[in-house]
């Protein structure tokens, strides 16, 4: 009996049905702890911020009160504006201290430029001990440096008065200059002096023609802080000023002893605008300095 042999059949094999997935949805990205730290410093900012600068715009706002107390608003008004201009002793202050704040500035600045250039082109042996000691008067208690002056003044038997004004604002006003010098001395090629002394130029010529142009920028920051030190400094005048030397911060001083004042207000209300239009104007020249300097350069 013969066997026949069948082949086995193979049914197909079904593939795995694919159907797509639906789509997830979109997870919501949390916010990261960077997120919520620029967000804390942000705030903290605008707080910092309005604090320093919300009483500056109350206290413009009340100069223009008609109250004398103050303390509510009545009414707007520019008369304490004419009360101010009208008022001679603070005219007087005034003068004074622009009269002192310029002298000193220009000591100052003469005596901060050449010292730092000094200090810096030449080595000499206490060059350190020196350094330290134009540095004290930075941060000399106020007080301190304003009683040693004055039995400086009486032992030298000199009368207070301008005189002695300017030359104690000179004191502590100079080594800001210098130091305002002295790091911009830091950054500058020594090789432009020496270039210019190869060309043929004397020492004097090369600081005035070379170096002095380099340095302005840090003159002017320096002839500045002088300037604005000077007209609001008030401890040490109070020790070295004379009858008729009083200046601008003693005569507001006493003026608020006695008791609110809307002078005052008004008076402080013409320094912000000017201070505010002046940084304005400073930034406008400064930006068409640049953009002349940027045309100049992209000429062919």
């Amino acid at each position: 009996m013969s066997s026949v042999l069948v082949a086995p059949k193979h049914e197909p094999v079904s593939k795995p049905s694919t159907v797509p997935a639906p789509p997830k949805r979109a997870s919501r990205p949390g916010r990261s702890g960077a997120w919520w730290v620029e967000r804390g410093l942000a705030l903290w900012t605008a707080l910092v911020l309005g604090f320093l600068y919300l009483p500056i715009a109350v206290l413009i706002g009340y100069s223009f009160n008609q109250s004398r107390l103050n303390i509510t608003w009545e009414g707007f008004t520019w008369r304490w504006y004419g009360e101010l201009l009208s008022n001679k002793p603070l005219i007087d202050s005034f003068k004074n201290s622009l009269i002192v704040a310029g002298a000193s500035t220009v000591l100052a600045v003469l005596i901060g430029t050449t010292g730092a250039w000094l200090l810096h082109r030449h080595r000499y042996r206490f060059a350190r001990a020196i350094q330290a000691l134009v540095c004290v008067p930075m941060v000399m208690p106020e007080i301190v440096m304003g009683i040693s002056l004055l039995v400086l003044f009486a032992l030298a038997q000199v009368d207070l008065g301008h005189a002695t004004l300017i030359l104690a604002h000179t004191t502590f006003c100079f080594p800001f200059v210098l130091v305002a010098v002295q790091a911009r001395l830091q950054g500058l090629d020594p090789a432009l002096e020496e270039a210019a002394l190869d060309l043929g130029a004397t020492p004097w010529r090369a600081f005035w023609l070379v170096i002095l142009p380099c340095l302005r920028p840090a003159v002017v920051a320096g002839t500045l802080m002088a300037f604005t030190l000077s007209m609001d400094e008030l401890i040490i005048s109070l020790f070295t000023a004379g009858p008729g030397s009083r200046t601008l911060p003693m005569q507001v001083y006493g003026m608020a002893k006695v008791g609110l004042n809307p002078m005052l207000n008004a008076l402080s209300a013409i320094f912000v605008v000017t201070t505010v239009a002046f940084v304005l104007f400073t930034e406008h020249l400064r930006r068409m300095a640049a953009r002349g300097a940027d045309t100049t350069f992209s000429k062919p």
